[in-house]
């Protein structure tokens, strides 16, 4: 089920980044039909101007040989003239209207999509990002580590017996035990260090410019603030957390930052490395 929930939610924000971008080219092209209108506006205007140019002042227009217009005609132009200015602008403003109206729902439309595409990248039980925005920003910090050589360091966080938390107590305390790991995480790191939750009870914790020594002390701090919650909070069970550090090298992969800190998170629960 969590498979396909991520299946979903990955065609869901697909769907949405793609329908913006289609509304973001209907915007501009409606910009250039509003530009084509107030540019036949113009056009318009100024053959209006000349044509009253012609019946006002005919001497402006004319050679005094080609004066001798018939007077009784003038009334008829001049009707004719303010018909179409009347009738130009009726057709500019229904144009115009027509044009405000589809750039608004198309705003509107987009202002959605983006919201969409925003929820889609978050998890909605911890409110941390999902696997989706994992795969869209862990590869750019690692391109950048690798092409500037920056520090970049990962910590994998599980929540220990999460599955005999959820068999022993229901899915409901399982639920709060993630968001309250969750709610740690987010009061520990830094604002600039990205949080995921990586699978089902499982959390990374991406610190990029760091070093694997500063992350460690990140982590001391996880578990402070771990033990005050568990004197702090009265539940059915302590909430009880293993980490993994992973240390980025000039050259690796995503794949093996992963690996590395999953590999060192396995050692720590088994007790084959020294805690700290």
């Amino acid at each position: 089920m969590e498979q396909l929930g991520n299946i979903n939610g990955n065609g869901t924000g697909v769907i949405a980044t793609q329908r913006s971008e289609d509304i973001q080219r209907q915007i501009q092209s409606i910009s250039g039909r509003d530009f084509q209108l107030w540019s036949i506006a113009l056009l318009v205007s100024v053959v209006l101007m000349a044509g009253f140019a012609a019946v006002i002042a005919p001497n402006l227009m004319w050679k005094a040989e080609m004066m001798h217009t018939n007077a009784r005609y003038l009334p008829q132009l001049f009707f004719g003239l303010i018909s179409l200015v009347l009738l130009f602008n009726v057709y500019v403003i229904a144009q115009k209207r027509e044009l405000n109206t589809t750039r608004k729902a198309l705003v509107q439309e987009l202002l959605f999509n983006e919201r969409l595409e925003n929820l889609s990248l978050v998890d909605s039980l911890t409110q941390l990002l999902n696997r989706r925005a994992l795969d869209q920003m862990l590869g750019k910090e690692v391109t950048r580590a690798n092409r500037y050589g920056t520090g970049l360091t990962v910590v994998m966080v599980d929540v220990n017996d999460f599955k005999s938390i959820n068999s022993r107590f229901g899915q409901k305390t399982g639920d709060e035990f993630l968001a309250s790991a969750a709610k740690l995480l987010r009061s520990t790191f830094r604002g600039s260090d990205m949080i995921f939750r990586y699978s089902g009870d499982d959390f990374l914790v991406v610190m990029p410019e760091t070093t694997e020594l500063q992350a460690e002390c990140a982590v001391k701090r996880l578990a402070q603030e771990l033990e005050r919650w568990n004197l702090e909070n009265e539940g059915p069970c302590e909430l009880s957390l293993n980490w993994g550090i992973g240390a980025h090298v000039i050259g690796s992969t995503i794949t093996d930052l992963l690996q590395t800190a999953s590999r060192k998170m396995f050692m720590k629960k088994h007790n084959l490395m020294p805690v700290f």
